[in-house]
């Protein structure tokens, strides 16, 4: 038993706020790679022939992949606990309902039709027609699109909350994980990675909520760890050589391991497909170094972040309350910025260099003005 985790104060988590602000601007430049080379799907994509140019797109997006939306929810449930206990199951269900259940509402039914539209009427593949002609055919009103990520926090949080009520005086306090009990741990992540994708391949979508149920064993455990560790204190007490320990096994996984895949499969002439469908031993290669590689990163950022980027400021205060909202509305400037140079006859990679640090820019202006409007800000 441990009395109820008391937040840190703000001086003590700033690097908190930088983690949000890098993972939200990876999120924008993430699917920015999508759009002009990287494998997956979007609203608009403009890929790029070029091999060099996709293998580079390629790799920031499955580095990106193996971490940043598992960080999400572990910086997320971090603060669970705490707003739990200050706030009781009822009124905490409904803030979360309000911050969260509101805007995937609003995502779905009015944000997402929009998105689909920009592409569809203005990139000559269709006639034009108008908004309100579209929304007639418009048959996919339930499709939360990004904000899947919010779904499942949501789902998470509302297990979360019957946990409570059925055990409440339960609580679960464990050490500070070494650097090996991190890497045993995402070794066993990515085993059960492998399992689920024998029946939900990576790129295979649970509609309509969006969710990638192969990734989910990563999502889960994740958020389950961002709980025990605000319980157990882990960001005060996890040591900087751990933190570095995780840096430098990164590195190496990404630098080495991940070059393997091409090499390895260019020799072996096997299906690129396998490295995402259970059932085939590069499957179980790539769950593995997915897991060992976002655990490493995920690690080696809070716990170095802790040491180097705790320097709070009214500028950073600024950029991270943006963060939300910079989430929801970052497809509607990218999308709005690729089709708008959807004409212009260059290679895609050198479009992804302009459009990528103009949509990250772009939505932060966006994202400042609807945070100061009243009532919004009250939900994102």
């Amino acid at each position: 038993m441990a009395k109820p985790t008391i937040p840190a104060t703000k001086s003590k988590i700033a690097y908190i706020d930088y983690l949000k602000v890098i993972l939200t601007i990876l999120v924008i430049v993430h699917h920015a790679a999508v759009t002009y080379g990287a494998p997956g799907s979007w609203y608009y994509s403009e890929k790029t022939t070029l091999f060099g140019v996709s293998l580079a797109l390629t790799t920031l997006v499955a580095v990106n992949q193996a971490f940043f939306m598992g960080f999400f929810f572990f910086l997320s449930a971090l603060f669970i606990p705490s707003s739990y206990d200050k706030k009781g199951p009822v009124k905490f269900i409904i803030d979360r309902l309000v911050r969260l259940g509101l805007p995937l509402l609003f995502y779905s039914f009015i944000l997402s039709p929009f998105l689909s539209f920009i592409p569809y009427n203005y990139t000559g593949t269709h006639p034009k027609i108008t908004y309100l002609q579209y929304l007639g055919g418009f048959d996919s009103w339930i499709g939360f699109g990004v904000l899947w990520f919010v779904a499942a926090l949501l789902i998470f949080t509302l297990l979360y909350v019957l946990f409570r009520l059925i055990a409440n005086k339960y609580q679960l306090i464990l050490p500070a994980p070494t650097s090996t009990q991190i890497l045993l741990f995402a070794g066993v992540i990515g085993l059960m990675s492998y399992v689920l994708r024998l029946f939900y391949p990576v790129g295979r979508v649970l509609e309509p909520l969006g969710f990638q149920l192969g990734h989910f064993p990563q999502y889960i455990a994740m958020f389950i760890m961002g709980l025990i560790a605000s319980r157990s204190k882990w960001l005060e007490k996890m040591e900087l050589k751990t933190g570095k320990q995780m840096q430098r096994t990164a590195i190496y996984l990404v630098a080495i391991g991940f070059p393997l895949f091409f090499a390895v499969q260019q020799l072996l002439k096997f299906p690129v497909s396998e490295f995402n469908i259970g059932g085939h031993w590069p499957s179980l290669w790539y769950a593995l170094w997915e897991q060992l590689t976002g655990f490493s990163i995920a690690a080696a950022l809070l716990i170095i972040g802790r040491s180097r980027l705790n320097n709070p400021g009214a500028w950073l205060a600024g950029v991270s309350r943006t963060t939300f909202a910079m989430y929801i509305f970052h497809p509607l400037v990218l999308i709005a910025l690729s089709v708008a140079l959807h004409q212009l006859a260059i290679e895609p990679g050198l479009k992804f260099l302009m459009v990528a640090p103009l949509a990250v820019f772009g939505t932060f202006l966006l994202a400042k003005l609807l945070v100061n409007v009243p009532g919004l800000k009250k939900i994102i």
